[in-house]
């Protein structure tokens, strides 16, 4: 894990008649690539028939126009981007997941990690349930569909269905006649909706999703709510709304979310240059020249160099047809992608103090790399600083930060850390400035259990995270 593992991206749509569902899908999807490029699938729903597809890949390799045409056109579609973990078949597991039931069709798409997800797969196992991958998402949709055996709605069995679900999910579910979303209590990871000018709907994880497809913002759907699209318009359902604190996760702020996407009324981009702005505070530097780290780190390096009045100058350049290095599973696969996806600047650096913003530090061997190539490059000083907090604890939520032997910070000291990384001084962002980037409030309140160990809901009781996810692992096996 030479990075943090993304999260996942959901998309859907509903419009009024039939139409290119998609190709507006691919635009969404697309816009999303950021948050996985493992896998990537899409639903289209046309009056009740679903056509589907979904392939290892990302989004523009595995959906080509021949492909998106076999798709056809409908009311409705539904789609999915999902992150990559070693020891995981990318096609069993890649969404969405579609189902036939008793009373009909469902697909659904997730984002996030069931923290029971153990104790209901294996209560569904004992009732007869048959899983063929290893997603929350098909446990997910198991549960739906045994609660939709009585109740009068969809909606209605996906409220059941949340009592019995503990932990994250972000999710979109269609039926023949419904496009639906739901978010967790505590509002772990964003989701919201917008409105198209045919009058059709749009739900995805991020706003800049609604922009690639012309779609006006309406909200945020709230921590708890399920929001319930059909012919007839919008209706929303609170029942399970402000029954705990919202706790978005903070990481989307500081690194998942792109940049131009607002979540729960807060910019993206603002977060972060408040991050590098309380870095310049916390641990000011003499330098000559503040750079960011493409593309999470460029924004707080901004920040850092307005509130420190050390100019700021472009240090690398990145490879735009690379994807994210941590994305792909596979050491070797990370590292050979490392070689190739950036390059210094060297005019921005020789000879110069550098202070360097990362967005995070988990293992710290891909930051060292990045210092070795500044100091090839001729940079006098490295001066690291990074706008997370440091790692301390896993996290069960969906961000694949591993167990604590794994984190470099639960392992040395910061003498130590910066000895291995290579620098010549080294800060992390405090744990008390986070409320600083978002502005806690009653909407918006954050998860920091990866840095404080404060975690919002009941963990799995098997605490090293590695051995709990090999647990499923097995299970999944089976």
């Amino acid at each position: 894990m030479e990075k943090l593992h993304e999260e996942c991206g959901v998309f859907g749509i509903y419009t009024p008649e039939d139409s290119d569902v998609a190709t507006s899908t691919y635009y969404g999807l697309f816009a999303l690539q950021h948050r996985g490029q493992e896998s990537c699938g899409i639903v289209v729903n046309e009056d009740g028939i679903f056509r589907s597809y979904k392939e290892v890949g990302i989004v523009n390799d595995v959906f080509t126009a021949e492909r998106l045409n076999k798709l056809g056109t409908g009311k409705m579609a539904l789609g999915h981007v999902r992150y990559g973990t070693s020891g995981t078949d990318g096609r069993l597991n890649a969404q969405p997941v579609v189902v036939n039931h008793i009373k009909g069709h469902m697909a659904i798409a997730n984002n996030g990690c069931l923290v029971n997800s153990y104790e209901l797969r294996e209560e569904l196992e004992l009732q007869g349930s048959i899983f063929i991958s290893g997603s929350d998402a098909e446990i997910i949709s198991h549960v739906i569909i045994k609660e939709r055996l009585n109740s009068q709605s969809v909606e209605e069995a996906i409220s059941k269905a949340m009592n019995k679900l503990k932990g994250a999910y972000s999710i979109v579910v269609m039926s023949p006649s419904k496009l639906i979303a739901a978010r967790d209590e505590n509002g772990f990871h964003p989701l919201c909706y917008g409105i198209l000018e045919d009058g059709g709907y749009v739900i995805a994880s991020e706003t800049c999703a609604l922009d690639s497809v012309g779609a006006d913002f309406v909200r945020d759907i709230e921590p708890g709510e399920i929001v319930v699209i059909t012919k007839d318009g919008v209706k929303s359902v609170k029942d399970h709304c402000k029954q705990v604190e919202p706790h978005i996760c903070i990481f989307e702020y500081i690194y998942f979310a792109r940049p131009d996407s607002v979540i729960d009324g807060i910019s993206v981009h603002q977060a972060r240059v408040k991050a590098g702005e309380c870095l310049a505070q916390e641990h000011p530097v003499e330098a000559d020249v503040v750079i960011g780290v493409p593309d999470s780190g460029l924004d707080a390096a901004i920040g850092y160099s307005r509130e420190s009045g050390i100019p700021y100058g472009i240090g690398f350049i990145k490879n735009k047809y690379i994807g994210r290095t941590f994305i792909a599973p596979g050491q070797k696969t990370r590292e050979d992608k490392v070689r190739i996806k950036l390059n210094t600047v060297a005019e921005t650096v020789r000879g110069k103090r550098v202070v360097l913003i990362d967005d995070s530090i988990v293992r710290g061997t891909t930051c060292a790399r990045i210092v070795k190539l500044l100091r090839d490059s001729g940079a006098t000083e490295v001066h690291l600083r990074s706008s997370a907090p440091p790692f301390v604890n896993p996290c069960y939520y969906g961000t694949d930060i591993g167990s604590r032997d794994v984190l470099i910070a639960c392992n040395h000291t910061l003498e130590e850390i910066t000895k291995i990384i290579g620098v010549d001084s080294l800060g992390y962002l405090s744990v008390d400035s986070i409320p600083k980037l978002i502005g806690k409030t009653e909407k918006c309140g954050y998860c920091d259990a990866c840095f404080t160990n404060n975690y919002p809901t009941e963990i799995p009781g098997e605490r090293v995270k590695r051995r709990y996810e090999q647990k499923i692992s097995e299970k999944c096996k089976r």
